[in-house]
Parts: C-alpha cells; structure tokens; sequence
C-alpha cells in the first residue's frame, strides 16, 4: 500500500457499495449493526456526544466490542460534548477504550482561536465507514412521542474506509503526518450486510482553515456552476456568504432549477431569524424555499442534477466554511443520486410548506426585516469569536 504523503484525496474512487440512510432508529441500529460486527479496529469521532439512553446504546456496543478485543477509539469535540461528565466517560476509559476530547475548552496554556471538531465518522476494520451530520443523542433518535431531528448519512464499503481510517488516525494523533499507513488501516476480512443496493464512486471533502483544506467550499462551488437543470440543498442552518449567493445568481440565469429545503423552526430561534433574513433575497433570485415542518431539520446534502451529491457534516455557512473541521463524501452514481432525489422530494411533498413569495412579503414589516437582519450580523460575529482551537486531552487507558 502506497505512503499516505503520495495518496490524493480529490480523486473519485470507483465501485463501492452505498447506501443512503435517514436518521433515527434507521441509522442508530445501522450504527450498532456495524460496531457488533468489527473484528479488529473501530474509530467514531463526533461532534455531541449526549450522556443519554441513545449515548449509552453506543457506548455499550463500543465496550463489547473493546471486551472481544477490538481496538476502539473515540473521539469527541470539547465543545460540543463539554457537558459530557466523567462519570460517563470513565466507563470507556475502565473497559479497555481509547478516549480523547478533541480541543477541550480552558484547559491548556496554550490556544488559539478558531476550531471545532465537527464532523461526524465511524469506520469499522477499515472497510466499511459511515459519514453523516448526525450526532450521539437522544435528539436524533426516534423516541416514543418525539421523532428524530431529520438527518441523513451514507454507508460506504470500499477503499475510501481505508482513507477515511487514515484521517481518523490524523485527527486522533492532532494531525500530525504520519510517514506508513497505520496497520490498524490495513482492511479486515470482515463482512457485513448493510443494506447497500447501489454502486458510486466516492471521494472525500474535507473543511479546516487551519490546514488549508476546502474541499467541501469547492464541491459546493462546483454543484452550482457545473449544475445543468436542478441542484436540491437541504440545509439545517443556511447562511450562505457572497461567494455563495455569486454562485446561486449565475446558477439561476442559466436555467438552474434551486430548491432549498430548511427547518421552520429552530432550537435555537436567532438562527432562525438570522436564515429568514436571506429569504427575500433568495426569493426574489427564483430560489424555490421548502420549510420542513417536522421536528427539526439537522441533514446536510446536495444534489446536482442526477449525477453527482455531496453528504456529511457540512452546513452552508461561516461557520462549517471557516471555523470548523468537517468532512463529507461526494457520490457519483445515477441509480444512487436518483433514489437519493426521490426521498428529498417526497420529504417536500409531504413535509415541507413551500414559502409563497407573495405571502412572505406580506408578512414582513420593519421590524421583522431589523429583527433578522440583527440576528444574522450578530450570528455572524458569533461564528468567529465562540470557537477555540486547543491541545487534544487524552484519557489514558487503564
């Protein structure tokens, strides 16, 4: 196997399995499938990890796994799993599993601003992997009386697992450059059924200003210049910068169909305000809106025509293009891009009101047109100064 310093991840890599999967139960028991069947190694790295009956669900599958003699590593974000307590985490730590916190806030002398560990992976044996935007917890789970927040991910067999092990092992050593491919990336004999019907090519996009990647910035750029009859974006937290809108405006001069789905509500109402503040703009460009009005809305995807998507942890905004690690797959396939549009509009069919530009207009005042107008500069400053990139802290094993 060639050094990981001559392998080039923009490449498309042919003739793998893929399977599209919602979130919730769907994707947790997918989740719990793949972690029973490991047979030498598993990486999960996360932004939230949630101290909950979801969060426990994996972490004892991960600790039967690392009893039957898989190595197992965890990794979280120290922000987004700062309420995480070590009560909960000395579990992993006592059965045998490697655990890090990846940039733990206020506890080094030494930081700097800028980053958060945003995506979200699981790779099993170096052979299978899921990407995905969706995090360890309750929230994105289906719990009697409370749906899961919408959130899709992918499933992948194939040699992007081997890639994506290697970047785990980047992240897990704070991505240091490593000189041989680690063993643990050597693909196992495993084999699991994980419902694939498809066949794609998949590369993968990586997000971290720190390391000058902006692979995801470009695949979206690509979707709306390359883009021929429709591009669908769904969208939890939609803020796109001027580079963005540039790209939509010459997208839709030439014909380009855009639907965007977002929520219609938020867990966190400025940010609402904030996305409905680039409503009369995006309707007045002839950008078909779709408010999801389920739960909540949490997926990140894109399609390009019936050609090409883009799916995992990415949000069209400052603060996944700027500030945060994330990462993605892009999927070329018909037969997969297809099936994958088919869900999308169904979910606008039957779980979207479209905003009617007339009636959006009627309903805006002054007021409202300040209102959001405040949030989105206030959520724009939010972005860059509520971040802090540290040392990783590592628990030891014991």
């Amino acid at each position: 196997m060639p050094d990981n310093t001559t392998r080039n991840y923009q490449d498309y890599l042919p003739n793998h399995q893929v399977r599209l999967l919602t979130g919730g139960k769907t994707f947790f028991s997918l989740l719990v499938q793949l972690i029973e069947h490991a047979q030498e190694s598993i990486h999960l790295q996360v932004y939230i990890y949630e101290a909950d009956e979801t969060g426990q669900l994996v972490a004892d599958a991960l600790i039967a796994a690392a009893k039957r003699g898989v190595a197992v590593y965890l990794l979280v974000d120290g922000y987004g799993s700062q309420a995480l307590k070590k009560t909960f985490i000395s579990q992993f730590v006592e059965n045998g599993i490697h655990f890090r916190v990846f940039e733990p806030l206020f506890r080094s002398k030494r930081f700097y601003i800028g980053r958060r560990m945003h995506q979200k992976v699981l790779v099993v044996d170096a052979r299978y992997a899921v990407v995905t935007g969706t995090n360890i917890g309750d929230r994105y789970n289906d719990k009697p009386g409370k749906p899961a927040w919408l959130d899709f991910a992918l499933c992948v067999q194939g040699e992007v697992a081997v890639r994506l092990c290697e970047l785990c092992w980047a992240m897990w050593k704070n991505l240091q450059r490593m000189k041989s491919v680690p063993e643990r990336c050597r693909p196992a004999d495993t084999e699991i059924a994980f419902g694939s019907e498809h066949v794609g090519a998949v590369r993968i996009r990586r997000n971290d200003w720190v390391r000058r990647k902006y692979d995801i910035t470009r695949t979206y750029k690509a979707i709306f210049r390359k883009a021929k009859k429709k591009v669908i974006l769904l969208s939890s937290y939609f803020l796109p910068g001027a580079t963005v809108r540039r790209d939509i405006t010459m997208a839709v001069k030439r014909g380009v169909t855009i639907q965007l789905i977002v929520c219609s509500r938020m867990d966190v109402p400025l940010v609402k305000d904030a996305e409905r503040s680039m409503y009369e703009w995006l309707l007045q460009h002839g950008v078909e809106i779709y408010e999801y009005t389920g739960n909540m809305l949490h997926g990140k995807l894109a399609t390009c025509d019936d050609e090409w998507l883009t799916i995992g942890s990415f949000n069209v905004n400052d603060l996944s293009a700027r500030v945060s690690v994330e990462l993605n797959l892009d999927v070329q396939g018909k037969s997969f891009v297809r099936q994958t549009i088919g869900e999308l509009e169904y979910i606008m069919q039957n779980h979207c009101t479209r905003v009617n530009p007339s009636d959006f207009a009627a309903k805006t005042t002054l007021l409202s047109r300040l209102i959001r107008w405040f949030s989105f500069k206030i959520l724009r400053l939010i972005f860059f100064l509520g971040t802090f990139y540290m040392k990783q802290e590592t628990y030891p094993r014991s």
